[in-house]
């Protein structure tokens, strides 16, 4: 049996999470939406980081664990790495009440 290259952990998630370090053109069998998706890395993805698993709109969340967890600053792609570089965290922020806008 093959290692398992990354997790969902909620079928609400629109990200999951790398359990090893990940190459550009590495491909990931994940369900989703209650179908299993093939999808192509399009960057380098390090371990615990977070891969798209569906296109996602400038403004929408980035859901994991069943929650949102962030907002994206720009397209993210199928396949693209998601961080800090194309999400502002709704998490932890000190200047929003609650951690949350």
């Amino acid at each position: 049996m093959a290692k398992k290259k990354s997790i969902v952990i909620n079928n609400k998630d629109n990200v999951a999470t790398a359990l090893i370090d990940l190459k550009t053109g590495d491909f990931l069998e994940e369900e989703f939406n209650g179908q299993v998706k093939k999808i192509e890395l399009k960057q380098d993805v390090p371990f615990g980081h977070k891969i798209s698993l569906t296109k996602i709109e400038a403004g929408s969340s980035i859901i994991k664990y069943g929650e949102v967890i962030g907002t994206a600053t720009e397209l993210i792609n199928e396949g693209d790495y998601v961080h800090i570089h194309n999400v502002k965290s709704n998490r932890g922020r000190g200047d929003l009440e609650g951690g949350k806008e």
